[in-house]
């Protein structure tokens, strides 16, 4: 499934850079939350908590449990909304932790379903650095050790998507990009990138039914294809709302802090 090269120097914290011996890429692991901030998002369980709400809470559980591993030191955490670019990246390879958790309490859902603009946002900033650090080395062969795993994480109500034109029935990601080189690549994403979903299918009134912790329900949004063809999957969430952060990342294995980066290319 390789769909390009590898990746860029990446930033442990405020003031650090990490970088492999070669010079080229890093071992240190990117963590971009895209968040659904369509007006859709406002919408409450029957609790009064706002799907906007839970995805915010979501991230801060998932962090939370991430920094209990001793790995997690090197962790790079990235935010992007479905605002319009560049309004919609709130936190990228410039900002420190502290800002990543003020623009993530200040989000707003009040925007259009835009996932397939946002995805292509998300992937170009993640690839912003890969053809100048030598990453991308077309011409010269897959290096697999210059490397950058980054999972892209989106955290969404599932509604349908709409632009200013209507409302779109299929996922379309826009195929031109203004990083240089990125003609070279016919996909947006690159073979160390991985594509998880969650989305949020929350009742609006109580159940009288007992909570069912069981397998993870199939679904058919549009981001599942996408999600499949970088390689990894969606999760759709049922769970009552003051359940939903605390327990999502643990029901499937797949989006468990922990594990999460073993779907990751290694060296």
């Amino acid at each position: 499934r390789a769909r390009g090269r590898a990746g860029s120097p990446v930033s442990g914290g405020p003031g650090r850079a990490q970088r492999s011996p070669s010079g080229r890429g890093s071992k240190m692991p990117i963590l971009l939350f895209l968040i659904d901030t369509s007006a859709s998002m406002n919408q409450r369980t029957y609790l009064g908590t706002t799907f906007l709400d839970i995805a915010k809470g979501a991230v801060e559980v998932f962090m939370k449990l991430r920094a209990r591993d001793p790995a997690s030191r090197g962790d790079r955490y990235m935010l992007v909304t479905f605002d319009e670019p560049p309004s919609g990246i709130k936190a990228g390879w410039k900002e420190n932790h502290a800002t990543f958790m003020n623009e993530l309490k200040n989000l707003q859902a009040t925007g259009l379903t835009t996932l397939g603009q946002a995805l292509r946002t998300s992937f170009d900033l993640l690839n912003l650095n890969r053809l100048v650090s030598g990453i991308d080395n077309y011409g010269q062969g897959r290096n697999p050790f210059f490397l950058e795993p980054s999972v892209i994480i989106t955290i969404s109500d599932g509604s349908k998507m709409t632009n200013n034109g209507g409302v779109q029935e299929e996922l379309h990601l826009p195929l031109n990009s203004p990083l240089p080189g990125s003609e070279l690549t016919k996909e947006p994403f690159r073979w160390d990138q991985r594509l998880f979903a969650l989305v949020l299918r929350l009742p609006g009134a109580s159940s009288l039914e007992a909570e069912q912790l069981g397998s993870v329900p199939s679904d058919e949004s549009a981001v599942t294809q996408m999600c499949e063809v970088t390689g990894d999957k969606e999760q759709v969430d049922l769970l009552p709302s003051e359940a939903v952060s605390q327990q999502s990342w643990g029901r499937s294995s797949d989006l468990k802090p922990e594990t999460l980066w073993g779907h990751c290319p290694r060296e």
